[in-house]
């Protein structure tokens, strides 16, 4: 902050750094020099550091070329327009020195940096290189989480730095570490939160527009613009201004020497930050920060697709959950009897813990709910408010205070009225008591004496608060999935309308529905038979393999019974689908999956990312698909990790008439050729498939590919 006095209020908290004006500081830190000049005559009017010996005794009004031995007025003609249009000059040396050359525009002003030349720079190629193979590895993570983990490792690779956190901004601004990379001897800062007052509304404005920040040493003395009368000059896009005292202190009171930061922005909008600490100090050159800038582009773009991919993910949960709840409405002969027949998979749909519909004094309720009086109180409230759209909150005695009593089993609300039949429908969500870590206590003023200046809090150390109130917050995914309902309600009402009007059409329906039940009975009793079969082949197995005792040829014979398990594992699952010619390859896996987390135990279940967009698929390649993934599976869980629990990828995409399924580890990778039982069975159910299967590199571990028609023919 400014240097002089802000308040004297002892109460007083850090809520005034957002009013100090950073971007004009006056100063710069030392390492590097600045040269100030008129735009319209070239010529020097104002600098700051030790220019006389590191420069030029005579550099104040000399022109702006001389000094940085280079046109500046060509440069500057291919600066972009507007702020930011940052202009990379060519490397001076002077008095054995070398310097990096950065040209900006700040009004009626040239502003031109001089930093020292990284000592031994790394080459274009290089650069480019290593970039490209961090971007790989970004490309690669299954999901958010390990994007995170891998960008942490990656920055500290780049940086050099001791500690590198991936800073993530939440919804009220205050900040949480999602991923951490560090020298072990430091403490963790995994998982705190940092208040919203650590990071000023203005420094964030600042941090989009100058995506790295770098201080090499926190201990410098700030060298002022001289004359004083330029201290005014807009210093935003300078790399080497001078910083806050406030942040430097607290940077000390947290026991670094050196920090730098890297804004992630995503759409316009400051996601998070790459936040660099070192004990001892240590410069970041110019070109690493270039590369740490083109870095973390790349990562906010992967940070858009891995939440794009879980928010489609979740919208095709929702668009599954309505098809089996929508064909249900209406059916019934009234709204409470058709809310009745599908109260559970409505609350479970939008994931809440109790679910009711207020319809006059009819209550329908499921799952954990307030009393039936209370529910009656909160539809009235929420029918009086009107409106069409959901009524969404997750502190509902905020908005509603007579519930604060009843916060235990509705801290959330979501609520719709139907205004044909003048029903309400509430989804009710528990309060969800959440233990936050906080590096340091967040609400613990500043205090302050008569005359004394702000200074940031001193201890980091873990602080605990206990949230109460509140519930789990209702996704934008599931608001949208509250108004298809509204309209599957209202198209429900219609139907029963017109229902007296179609009982040839009813009755036709009803035929065909007896049909299928009668076809699905059908298919079920096969199913059964085959299940009985490949239950006597298996006990058959198991007696062979006791019969001969220890061995090769036992152990062979309980790995041909694991396969024909697998099969019927895969049978199984299909089978309990209703339609049986065309099927859901998606649903499929994600259930025979769910099975084989169960069968290996907790342990691999919770290592285990699934990624599977939908194809339609005939059923008995599907079956061949699933025998497929389950052998790849089971190879990865007995070679990838020497039979230790570890990360498993599985992945299913369509490319416009084939599919690809990808199973991948991060084990020890390929070692040797197998030719058992279980790679002969995949080779034969490939082949059936006319597809090709192929083994990659997955840096580490193995990446198996699959790929294959989705239709014979």
């Amino acid at each position: 902050m400014a240097s002089h006095s802000i308040s004297t209020d002892p109460g007083l908290d850090l809520a005034g750094c957002d009013r100090e004006p950073i971007h004009i500081p006056g100063s710069i830190q030392p390492h590097g020099l600045l040269l100030i000049a008129d735009a319209g005559s070239m010529t020097v009017i104002a600098g700051a550091g030790d220019i006389e010996t590191r420069l030029s005794p005579e550099w104040l009004g000399a022109p702006l070329s001389t000094l940085v031995r280079q046109d500046i007025a060509a440069l500057i003609a291919t600066a972009p327009s507007g702020s930011g249009g940052t202009v990379i000059g060519m490397p001076i040396t002077v008095h054995d020195e070398r310097f990096d050359v950065a040209v900006h525009r700040a009004g009626d002003h040239l502003l031109v940096e001089l930093e020292p030349s990284a000592a031994a720079p790394m080459s274009a190629g290089a650069t480019l290189s290593r970039l490209d193979a961090f971007a790989t590895s970004f490309e690669r993570a299954s999901d958010l989480r390990t994007l995170c983990d891998r960008a942490a490792v990656a920055f500290r690779t780049l940086t050099g730095f001791d500690r590198v956190m991936v800073y993530r901004f939440l919804d009220d601004d205050a900040g949480r570490v999602v991923a951490e990379d560090s020298d072990p001897a430091l403490s963790t800062f995994m998982h705190h939160h940092f208040p919203a007052s650590d990071i000023p509304r203005q420094a964030r404005a600042l941090y989009i527009r100058n995506r790295t920040r770098s201080i090499p040493d926190v201990t410098y003395h700030p060298q002022p613009i001289r004359p004083a009368a330029f201290a005014g000059v807009d210093l935003s896009d300078v790399a080497i201004r001078s910083v806050s005292p406030i942040h430097v202190r607290y940077l000390m009171n947290m026991g670094v020497a050196a920090s730098a930061s890297i804004s992630i922005v995503k759409d316009g909008l400051l996601w998070g930050l790459i936040a660099c600490h070192h004990r001892t100090p240590h410069a970041l050159s110019a070109d690493v920060r270039a590369a740490a800038a083109m870095l973390a582009s790349g990562l906010a773009r992967q940070v858009r697709a891995k939440e794009e991919a879980e928010t489609y993910r979740e919208r095709l949960r929702l668009r599954a959950a309505e098809d089996d709840v929508v064909p249900k409405l209406a059916g019934a002969t009234g709204l409470p009897h058709s809310v009745a027949r599908v109260k559970r998979e409505l609350r479970t749909m939008l994931g809440a813990d109790g679910f009711a519909l207020v319809h006059g004094q009819t209550v329908v309720v499921d799952g954990i709910c307030p009393p039936e009086d209370t529910i009656r109180e909160i539809g009235a409230w929420v029918s009086a408010r009107g409106g069409s759209d959901p009524f969404v909150t997750h502190e509902l005695a905020t908005a509603m205070p007579e519930a604060v009593g009843h916060a235990g089993n509705a801290s959330g609300l979501l609520a719709m009225t139907l205004g044909e039949e003048g029903g309400t429908l509430l989804w009710f969500r528990m309060e969800q008591i959440e233990e936050i870590e906080w590096a340091g206590n967040p609400h613990k003023s500043v205090g302050l004496t008569p005359g004394e200046q702000l200074t940031p809090r001193a201890s980091f150390e873990t602080w605990t608060e206990a949230v109460r109130g509140l519930s789990r917050r209702w996704t934008l995914e599931e608001v949208e999935a509250a108004h298809r309902l509204r309209r599957a309600f209202h198209d429900a009402y219609q139907v029963r309308q017109l229902r007296d009007l179609n009982a040839q059409l009813t009755r036709t329906a009803n035929e065909r529905e007896a049909l299928l039940q009668q076809k699905d009975l059908l298919m079920k009793e096969v199913d059964h038979r085959i299940q009985n079969s490949l239950q006597l082949v298996s006990a058959f197995l198991a007696m062979q393999a006791r019969a001969v005792g220890p061995g090769e040829v036992s152990d062979h014979l309980r790995e041909a019974q694991a396969r024909l398990s697998a099969v019927a594992q895969v049978h199984r699952r299909l089978y309990r689908d209703d339609r049986i010619e065309t099927i859901d390859l998606a649903r499929y896996l994600e259930e025979l999956a769910g099975d084989m987390k169960l069968s290996l135990g907790e342990e691999w279940a919770s290592r285990m990312r699934l990624d599977f967009a939908p194809v339609l698929i005939p059923s008995d390649r599907a079956v061949n698909v699933g025998l497929v993934m389950t052998e790849l599976v089971i190879n990865a869980t007995k070679y990838a990790y020497d039979g230790l629990p570890g990360p498993i990828a599985i992945v299913l995409e369509q490319h416009r008439n084939r599919l690809r399924l990808i199973v991948a580890d991060e084990g020890r990778g390929k070692v040797g050729d197998k030719a058992g039982f279980g790679s002969r069975m995949m080779a034969a159910m490939v082949a059936r498939l006319n597809g090709e299967i192929e083994q990659d590199d997955n840096q580490p571990g193995l990446r198996a590919i699959l790929t294959a028609p989705i239709q014979e023919g």
